[in-house]
């Protein structure tokens, strides 16, 4: 027992025996008096207990509640390229919003647009005054324009691209072979002014004879097509007749082995 209790306990033993010894209510002038006193004391006796009681047995309720953790700022900037932060925003070397980089070349972004044919040697259909019978096909290299005669005055006319200055040639010949997507073999002449170029070249998109290629008697010559169309209406080849893909494709359905074909100059 802690000693305010025994002091308290002490002095209500106190008046129980001086009320007893005195032996008369004369003692006290006020009994209502003294039991308010009685309960002050012991209410005073109570308190005073409960504040010298452990701290481990009363809860301190302040301390045992579970503070949230402090919270992180989050960033208010994201800096790119390695470069700090500024203030506030998304900042690329400090320059303010975001900048698309350049496209590396050759890049699809950074291609230039390919050159277009000239509309003028889109294909038509024309009409034919010529001494030339239908079914037969006219180059005139001067104008670039390749005809397939048809009958009652009409032919059908096509852009062509042709020999450069030191390969334009004049003739006539029959188409001796016909070839889908065909292989290229470059000619020893070829190779040695430009001996980059492969012994052989399989055929597809990227051969230079194109799509289709008709072959002109036993010369090294042939109307073919080609994987470069912006060059048609152009002196360009080395003597071949040179065709858009699409055009040449169409040319080599209406044709046979042994058509006749005259180049002019």
């Amino acid at each position: 027992m802690s000693t305010s209790l025994k002091q308290a306990v002490t002095a209500g033993l106190g008046l129980a025996i001086l009320l007893a010894t005195a032996g008369s209510a004369s003692a006290l002038t006020d009994r209502a008096e003294w039991l308010r006193y009685l309960h002050a004391q012991r209410a005073a006796a109570t308190e005073a207990v409960v504040r010298e009681a452990p701290a481990a047995s009363t809860p301190a309720l302040r301390d045992s509640r579970a503070q949230p953790a402090p919270a992180t700022p989050l960033p208010t900037t994201v800096a790119l390229r390695g470069e700090l932060p500024m203030s506030s925003g998304l900042s690329v070397r400090g320059e303010g919003p975001p900048q698309l980089a350049a496209a590396p070349a050759g890049s699809v972004a950074a291609a230039r647009p390919m050159p277009q044919i000239d509309p003028a040697f889109l294909p038509a259909d024309v009409s034919y005054t010529g001494k030339f019978a239908p079914g037969t096909i006219v180059i005139d290299t001067e104008e670039r324009y390749l005809y397939l005669v048809k009958s009652g005055g009409q032919a059908r006319r096509y852009g062509v691209g042709v020999g450069r200055p030191g390969f334009q040639w004049a003739g006539t010949h029959r188409i001796s072979m016909k070839r889908e997507w065909p292989g290229w073999t470059p000619p020893p002449q070829m190779r040695k002014r430009q001996p980059e170029l492969p012994a052989y070249m399989e055929g597809g998109p990227n051969n230079p004879l194109g799509a289709r290629a008709m072959y002109l008697g036993s010369s090294l010559y042939r109307i073919h097509g080609s994987n470069q169309p912006w060059t048609i209406g152009h002196e360009v080849s080395s003597g071949c007749i040179r065709m858009r893909n699409e055009d040449v494709t169409e040319l080599y359905d209406q044709v046979k082995v042994g058509t006749k074909v005259v180049v002019l100059r």
